[in-house]
């Protein structure tokens, strides 16, 4: 059984490799061993997202560890993966269009055995290295924007890192009047001045009341997939952000492609034309 299905996989597949720069053979002679095919070391890296397996276990005769690494951190060094991520969020907002009227914010602690940059000492793990991911989705759960820490962050500092990366680095056009719903974790005097200075309305669960759960149900479940779907993201070995932004961008990419499918089946599932190429446009 595939780590995702071929409905996801070949159009997530035909959009990354339009991302991938070309590669310039200038060896002297042309005698070289031959350079492994990018799509053999891009379903290695998404079998690593999902089963959270070592590139060891990943590796066998058609693709070494080294060959996984090396590649990755070319199309790291690329943008592939943020790019890919932005164009899958473009083509939910023109088939479907993203509801930014309703943001919700919310920190996700996971385990990091590794440790490593985006590492801390976990406050709901007896102290173990742990890393925290602050999560930003839409009305629909879509993540738009995720910003890694150490597990020993508190909630409320990642908040500002968090809405900023949403609303601006997509560049997609904001509402007038937007709410941001959050925890109680958020409640404080500092999130609310923060918020007013950015023009949000907001509606914060208050300190010591019951659980009061509102739309935020959301964020809890687009936290659930990635925990849940990628268990490289569940339990994090990797020791560079840069990376763990990749793989985090890969899931999130994922995670949109597939609501659009869902949207387009529930909507067009008696519509007999013929299908749209995978390219998105």
């Amino acid at each position: 059984m595939p780590a995702v299905p071929s409905s996801v996989m070949e159009p997530l597949w035909v959009q990354f490799a339009a991302l991938v720069p070309p590669v310039e053979d200038n060896h002297p002679l042309g005698c070289h061993r031959p350079r492994v095919p990018d799509r053999i070391v891009f379903d290695k890296l998404v079998q690593v997202l999902v089963l959270g397996a070592s590139y060891n276990k990943i590796a066998d005769s058609t693709c070494s560890a080294t060959t996984i690494r090396t590649r990755r951190d070319e199309w790291i060094a690329a943008g592939v993966f943020t790019a890919l991520e932005d164009l899958a969020l473009k083509a939910f907002d023109q088939v479907t269009g993203l509801d930014l009227t309703d943001v919700c914010v919310d920190g996700c602690i996971t385990k990091a055995p590794c440790a490593g940059q985006a590492s801390g000492r976990s406050p709901v793990d007896r102290g173990k290295q742990g890393t925290k991911r602050s999560v930003m989705v839409e009305a629909h759960g879509i993540p738009l924007a995720v910003v890694v820490a150490g597990a020993n962050r508190h909630d409320s500092p990642l908040l500002a890192p968090t809405l900023e990366a949403g609303f601006s680095r997509f560049g997609f056009d904001t509402p007038q009047h937007i709410t941001v719903h959050l925890d109680a974790g958020y409640d404080s005097a500092r999130t609310r001045a923060l918020l007013d200075r950015l023009g949000c309305h907001y509606e914060i669960s208050r300190s010591g009341t019951p659980l009061q759960v509102g739309v935020r149900w959301v964020v809890e479940r687009t936290n659930s997939w990635h925990n849940r779907g990628f268990k490289k993201l569940a339990i994090c070995t990797e020791r560079r952000t840069s990376v763990i932004g990749a793989y985090i961008a890969l899931a999130n990419t994922i995670i949109t492609i597939r609501l659009l499918l869902r949207t387009a089946w529930t909507t067009h599932r008696w519509d007999t034309r013929p299908q749209h190429p995978y390219q998105w446009r």
